[in-house]
């Protein structure tokens, strides 16, 4: 059976699971569309959730960055995980207790005001679109490989998919989607970790072989990784290079942006009981750091088997006897035939630039080393693999390592699954608030559950529609675009979201201002470096460390929005009435919870 034949199989049978689930699990109320009628259980939220978190960026695109960067991208894995700490501790069991939809109805009710609410729409809708943009990023990359169509046709296909079982299902079911998705991406991502780390170092457990020895050549993994990286003239694996306080900053941004997250915040909305909204952050927890834990071994070993396949000398030993590829082994040779793959996809190329026959890689920047040394001997013009996309690297990894075809099979449907999953929860967190909060909440009150029923999907589908025609030109990489979404959501929601639980001084002016200065400046901070479409495609200033403001870099900025926004609304409150006595006692009420835990009613 043909690879293609196989990844049709396997992705086929995914989606006709999850469509099934959707049709079954059909939503008929608005409680049932936004929130699963408030009926899902802790374990079952904990691994809906998880799958809702971990998006393209966290199965596609993350290992890749680590792949390239190391050490410094571990800030992905120690950002995204600890938010759900945050996310736990401060915000899901007191949202819960509070008993509303969506994310704007709790500010707007908070705030007691109508434009605090509005406000709070057009923070969730900027923040769910950029950070859906990524998700269909990565359904371009994946379906554009496995079932060799273009990145534009796949993204219209995902598109297609997203629009039958999330407009069809609501929340209800999502969540059911989701669980099925969860275990289709964790399966997908560990038997293709464990093949590989059986491969270079002996280890069942990926986690224990990125810190064994590499058995070809009896050195510790990351030892031979880094002598192999360096000799090509790139940076330590292992060496920290990254600005501390970038670092520091961005890890930040991620944890906070994590916790203001509004498609993750909307799930704790769906269990019965405000003590089973911390349980199911725990749950959460759990699931997640199955795939968080293997992350790094698969990236180390992504990097290793490329950089490998590039310099066939440097797999056993430490001399480059076969210093690079042949041209004529990347056309004919079968174990190289992931290459030919990719190269469809425009996500891998390469040029003979000296017309030797070989293909080099190395660090074209770097002065020294075995493989710059050898490029100047037989003047090489530069790095003759030429465009390498981060977001291949895992889904890549199984092909490089000529695993069997159904382990291919299944990266492909597992990747999917993580993009389409987070892709649903986003866009159900854009139609509610359009429907609930827009619609119902501002403009026509008065509306007929069915009418607002009938608005929901059909914002999900306009949603669907922006977010696809947005995702064919992303401003980055899936976790790089995704990572500014989080810098939005730490600049916009999670502080007023903070500040309507423990603050019962701040009032909707404060919460006003500090919304729109946190948005705001960090809206300006991405576009200034980053262009895209807001600036008709260019940037005003260089995306360089040497440009940034303090070296603090676009993807960074949220964590200093939100103190922006902090210092905003709090100055801002001082010089404003306190908010009424009856919304003091409702933060006093969601703060300190009374009948042990028993949900609001609403």
């Amino acid at each position: 059976m043909s690879q293609f034949t196989l990844n049709l199989l396997f992705i086929g049978a995914s989606f006709a699971l999850y469509i099934g689930i959707a049709i079954y699990c059909r939503a008929k109320s608005t409680a049932e569309f936004y929130a699963a009628n408030r009926g899902v259980g802790p374990i079952t939220n904990g691994m809906a959730t998880a799958a809702d978190w971990m998006s393209a960026a966290s199965f596609i695109s993350m290992a890749g960055l680590i792949a390239f960067t190391g050490y410094d991208n571990s800030t992905y894995l120690m950002g995204w995980t600890g938010g759900y700490v945050l996310l736990a501790l401060l915000l899901a069991p007191y949202l819960r207790k509070f008993g509303k939809f969506t994310v704007p109805e709790f500010i707007g009710d908070r705030f007691y005001s109508p434009t605090a609410r509005i406000i709070g729409v057009i923070c969730l809708l900027i923040v769910s679109i950029t950070y859906v943009i990524g998700q269909m990023t990565g359904v371009g990359v994946t379906f554009s490989r496995y079932l060799e169509v273009s990145n534009s046709t796949g993204l219209w296909i995902g598109a297609a998919l997203v629009f039958c079982y999330a407009v069809l299902g609501g929340m209800k079911g999502i969540t059911y989607t989701q669980v099925a998705q969860y275990i289709v991406l964790i399966i997908a991502y560990t038997i293709p970790a464990i093949f590989i780390s059986l491969q270079l170092t002996g280890n069942f457990l990926p986690q224990l072989g990125l810190f064994g020895t590499h058995d070809a050549s009896g050195v510790a993994f990351l030892t031979k990784l880094n002598m192999l990286v360096t000799d090509l003239g790139f940076s330590s694996y292992t060496e920290h290079h990254r600005s501390t306080l970038d670092m520091v900053l961005f890890t930040m941004a991620l944890m906070i942006g994590t916790a203001g997250l509004p498609h993750v915040i909307i799930r704790f909305f769906t269990v019965p009981k405000v003590s089973d909204a911390r349980k199911s952050a725990g749950w959460a927890l759990v699931f997640i750091a199955l795939l968080y834990t293997v992350a790094p071994a698969v990236g180390a070993m992504a990097r290793f088997n490329l950089t490998a396949t590039m310099w066939p000398g440097a797999r056993t030993g430490d001399t480059y006897s076969q210093p690079a590829v042949s041209l004529e082994e990347i056309q004919t040779s079968p174990e190289l035939g992931w290459m030919r793959n990719w190269q469809v996809t425009g996500l891998l190329t390469w040029e003979d630039k000296n017309g030797d026959g070989l293909i080099q890689y190395y660090n074209d920047a770097a002065t020294a080393g075995p493989a710059v040394e050898m490029a100047a001997a037989q003047g090489l013009a530069g790095n003759e693999l030429t465009t390498v996309n981060n977001d291949i690297m895992v889904l890549a990894n199984p092909e490089i390592a000529n695993l069997p075809g159904w382990v291919i099979a299944i990266v492909a449907a597992g990747g999917l699954a993580a993009a389409l999953s987070t892709a649903a929860g986003l866009l159900l967190a854009i139609s509610g608030a359009v429907s609930h909060d827009l619609i119902k909440g501002t403009l026509r009150p008065n509306i007929s559950e069915k009418g607002e029923l009938m608005a929901a999907r059909v914002s999900m589908a306009a949603s669907i529609l922006v977010a696809t025609l947005l995702g064919l030109n992303p401003p980055g990489f899936a976790a790089q675009t995704v990572a500014l979404a989080f810098g939005l959501a730490a600049s916009s929601i999670f502080p007023v979201l903070m500040m309507g639980i423990f603050s019962k001084r701040v009032g909707k002016e404060g919460a006003i201002a500090g919304m729109i200065a946190g948005m705001v400046s960090t809206i300006l901070y991405i576009f200034a470096y980053k262009g895209w479409f807001f600036i008709a495609g260019t940037n005003m200033l260089p995306d360089t460390p040497d440009a940034w403001l303090f070296g603090i870099s676009p993807a960074s900025f949220g964590t200093i929005g939100a103190l922006i926004n902090f210092a905003v609304a709090f100055a801002v409150s001082a010089m404003t009435q306190r908010p009424p006595a009856h919304v003091q006692e409702l933060v006093e009420s969601i703060r300190v919870p009374r009948g042990a835990g028993s949900a609001v009613a609403h």
